[in-house]
């Protein structure tokens, strides 16, 4: 069965701010600043959270249990119409056996939107309590007008229903991020390198399937435990699902152990293709990135598509992970699309 859509966003709606991983250091409140009052200018209420803004040199916004209470009390709310961490960061892991996924199940859904390390959260919400999610542009990369053919995920968001297509991206970034410090009001991307996207083994391909997955090196500690029983909601599908994944910063032979892990533990006995992010990753001394995809996926009997627009290399597809998705790799061009019919 498909995961549960929340409400289309509408003016008026809150959004809702915290950092279930990552704090939002001093000196970078203005951007902060900047990505809360660009939802203020698109009509959105804004509630920040206590678990957000520091001034002290963490990694986290808070203990364990203060951001797993905030997060809940949030997605709980029915007043709350997005929860929008401002990004991700590296030990969310740690909140996830305080948060109550069988009462989430019970809940209407809202819409919960980011990546990276906010996928160990957004993954198990799928799975458990079959809420769609959002993966797409964090809060602090809002401000940004989206690449041509791409939405911004306002627009995913705030559709009433319908199919959203989305084109590959022709450029990306060549490399970081924008210094928020120097210029915490920059809106527009700068996308200076040709991409495109590639099959393994060539060809063209056309799949369809709901969307699960996220980042690579912050999921693939999950496998084996409660918050990524991939195989088991697959085997509840109608349609065998597509596996999105991407990598961060993991170098090209840990990121052939993550996948082969994955593989081990059923992630693609029952899917249709696999959609693997562009990455800014390193290579190995004798394996690329692409290599390591090719090294433990590259015998499986479905589509595999490298270099997708979404991760850790601008610019952002957003795509609602849990909600079904076509996938189209050819000659005519290179698409996803997203029904999100709502009768």
């Amino acid at each position: 069965m498909d995961a549960r859509l929340p409400a289309p966003l509408r003016p008026g709606d809150t959004i809702a701010i915290t950092a279930p991983s990552s704090v939002v250091a001093q000196a970078l409140w203005p951007r902060l600043d900047a990505a809360i009052a660009y939802l203020r200018r698109r009509g959105f209420e804004v509630l920040e959270g206590v678990c957000l803004r520091d001034d002290a040199d963490h990694h986290v916004s808070a203990s364990r249990e203060a951001r797993a209470d905030e997060l809940m009390a949030l997605l709980v709310d029915p007043d709350i119409a997005a929860v929008v961490p401002p990004w991700g960061g590296e030990t969310g892991i740690d909140v996830l056996p305080y948060l109550d996924f069988d009462l989430l199940a019970e809940c209407e859904p809202c819409w919960y939107v980011g990546f990276s390390d906010i996928t160990t959260t957004m993954l198990p919400l799928t799975l458990r309590s079959g809420w769609a999610t959002l993966h797409g542009q964090n809060l602090m990369d809002t401000p940004y007008a989206p690449a041509s053919g791409l939405l911004h995920w306002l627009d995913v968001a705030m559709s009433e229903g319908g199919e959203l297509t989305q084109t590959a991206a022709t450029h990306r970034r060549a490399e970081g991020w924008d210094d928020y410090v120097a210029d915490p009001q920059v809106d527009e991307l700068t996308l200076t390198d040709p991409t495109r996207w590639s099959l393994l083994g060539g060809g063209t391909a056309s799949f369809a399937g709901p969307l699960v997955g996220g980042c690579i090196e912050v999921l693939s500690p999950l496998v084996g435990t409660p918050f990524a029983a991939v195989p088991a909601w697959a085997a509840e599908q109608s349609q065998p699902p597509i596996v999105l994944l991407e990598a961060a910063e993991g170098n090209a032979f840990e990121i052939a152990r993550d996948l082969h892990g994955m593989r081990l533990a059923g992630w693609f006995d029952r899917c249709s293709g696999v959609l693997v992010g562009r990455t800014p990753a390193p290579d190995a001394p004798t394996l690329t990135q692409h290599d390591a995809v090719r090294d433990a996926l590259g015998d499986l009997d479905v589509p595999v598509v490298l270099d997708v627009d979404f991760g850790h290399q601008q610019p952002m597809m957003p795509l609602v992970l849990g909600a079904p998705a076509r996938v189209d790799v050819g000659p005519d061009g290179q698409r996803i699309t997203q029904d999100l019919g709502r009768s």
